[in-house]
Order: structure tokens, then C-alpha cells, then sequence
């Protein structure tokens, strides 16, 4: 019982972990893959891996009789909508208003998971996820030196990225009462291989450089990035945060995206050797806290 309770906070620590290292193997890919290019590879890779698993019988993917629509929904809003809207929003906006827009995801979910999934949330508890997500803006805010561009369409765009990741966390919550993690995972890589890669193929057409669509795939370089993101930042971290939706609240799983940020100044600190202040300091130690007392006040209505 005790095992079956640490292991959704594990899988959610996992998933942080993976994706605060995907945006260093982000940078490195846009080095030989457009932005498109980089997403429709990416998810066309994961759903070849997934396949290669179900063929081999290492995964079990059945979706007889089960309501795929609740699938589909949940891919739609994450990872499709979510990466539409964030990549425009990101390109629109300073990195600082991007940061400050995108740490608003779990405030967003603990609202909504309430209003429509009626879960309880202890007053401690919102205290301490806003504790978390004060952490990830003053990390944000004094890293950028809060550059506004005042770009009110880059706003509205990150505003929907906000959302539809919401949602996101309550579709997965919504299909885990029929679908298995595996099989939420399985159905999000390959809807969102056959969007992003119909996007893509009809941006090369439209240019008449349909020929191209594999020539980045030849660079023998962009191919660890594209593997990490495919597998690791594709499969792995999003099959731990379906599983993770499954088991626990989804305004407490919201939470632990924000170790993202940590694990992102980290690898900064000491792979691409960037400084490391008080302010890093007090807002990872503010995530931290935020991230356990919403934890810790939650685990007390199954205590």
C-alpha cells in the first residue's frame, strides 16, 4: 500500500526531471531541425518506439469497447494545442513572459480540477502551490529582467498554451478511468506524429521542397537530441505523467511541474556553465517547500 502511494510522486519526480533536461536537447536539435521539423520527429519517433513495443508484446495496447473520443481529447489539448500555441507564443513574447505565463499551469489545474472534478483542496495546499509558483517567477522574472513586449497576440497565445495544458491534466485524469497510461501514451504519440507531420509535409509542399522532409534526418549529429526528445522526453516523461494522473489529484501532479525549472538551472549550472545566484537559490528552495507542503497536506486525506 505505502509502495502503491510513493510510486505516482516518483514517476512525477521522474517526468520532471526528463523534461528540465528537454530543453537543452531543445536547443541543441533547433541547431539542425526547424521548429516543426523537431516536434513532428520527434513524435513520429516516439509512436515508431511504441510500436516497436506493442509488435514485440512488451506493452499491452487494447482500445476495444473504450471510448477513444476521451483519447483523442486528450492528445488535442496536449501535446498538439499545447505546442501549437506555445511555440507561437514563445516566438511572440520575451523568454521572461513565457516563464511567468507557463508557471501559472498549476493554479490553473487546482482551479479547474475543482470546479469540474470536484477535488478537494485544503487551504494549506494553495497556499503552498502558490508558494511553488512564486518560486518559479521570481527565478524567471530576475533572470530576464521581467522584458515585457507588450505583444498582446504572444500573450494570447501562451494564455491558450496555459489552458490547454490544463485541460490536458484533466482529460489524462478523465481517461485513466477506461485507458491504461500506456494507452493514453500510445494514442498521444501517434495522433500528434500524424498532426505535426501533416503540418509539416504540407509546409514543404507549399514551398515545393518535399524532398527535404527526410535531408535533416541525415546530420548524424541532430540525432542524439532527436532521440531524447523522442523517446525520453516523449515517451518515457509523458507515460509517467499519465500514470502519475492516474494515481493522485490532479492538482497535486500539476505541482510537480515546476521541478522542471530546478532541474532546468541545474543542467545549466553545470553542463552549459551558466551562473548560479541567491535568487536561483530561493526559488528552487521555494518550489521545493511548495512542492512538498502541497504534497504532504494532500497524503493527509488518505492518512
Amino acid at each position: 500500500m505505502k509502495k502503491n502511494r510513493i510510486l505516482p510522486y516518483l514517476s512525477a519526480t521522474v517526468y520532471a526531471g526528463i523534461f528540465g533536461l528537454s530543453f537543452m536537447f531543445t536547443k541543441i536539435g533547433l541547431i539542425h531541425f526547424t521548429t516543426m521539423e523537431l516536434i513532428a520527429f520527434r513524435f513520429l519517433l516516439a509512436a515508431m518506439v511504441l510500436e516497436l513495443l506493442k509488435a514485440l508484446k512488451l506493452i499491452k495496447v487494447s482500445f476495444k469497447g473504450k471510448n477513444f473520443k476521451l483519447v483523442i481529447m486528450t492528445a488535442i489539448f496536449e501535446p498538439i494545442l499545447y505546442f501549437l500555441f506555445e511555440v507561437e507564443g514563445v516566438r511572440l513574447s520575451t523568454t521572461s513572459e513565457s516563464g511567468l505565463m507557463i508557471s501559472l499551469i498549476p493554479i490553473f489545474t487546482a482551479i479547474f480540477a475543482f470546479i469540474i472534478l470536484r477535488e478537494k483542496l485544503r487551504f494549506k495546499q494553495i497556499l503552498f502551490i502558490i508558494l511553488s509558483v512564486c518560486g518559479v517567477i521570481i527565478i524567471n522574472v530576475f533572470k530576464d529582467k521581467v522584458e515585457l513586449s507588450g505583444n498582446f497576440r504572444g500573450l494570447m497565445f501562451l494564455l491558450l498554451a496555459v489552458v490547454s495544458a490544463t485541460f490536458y491534466n484533466l482529460s489524462s485524469k478523465r481517461s485513466s478511468r477506461e485507458f491504461t497510461p500506456i494507452e493514453i501514451t500510445y494514442g498521444m504519440m501517434w495522433l500528434s506524429a500524424i498532426v505535426f507531420n501533416t503540418i509539416l509535409l504540407t509546409s514543404k509542399i507549399f514551398n515545393g521542397d518535399l524532398k527535404g522532409y527526410f535531408t535533416p534526418l541525415s546530420n548524424t549529429q541532430a540525432m542524439l537530441p532527436l532521440l531524447y526528445l523522442g523517446i525520453l522526453s516523449s515517451v518515457v516523461a509523458f507515460f509517467c505523467v499519465n500514470y502519475t494522473i492516474s494515481r493522485i489529484p490532479v492538482s497535486q501532479s500539476a505541482i510537480f511541474a515546476n521541478l522542471i525549472t530546478i532541474v532546468a538551472i541545474i543542467a545549466g549550472v553545470f553542463i552549459l556553465k551558466e551562473p548560479f545566484g541567491i535568487i536561483d537559490a530561493l526559488g528552487a528552495l521555494m518550489i521545493l517547500v511548495g512542492v512538498w507542503g502541497t504534497v504532504y497536506f494532500g497524503e493527509k486525506d488518505y492518512s
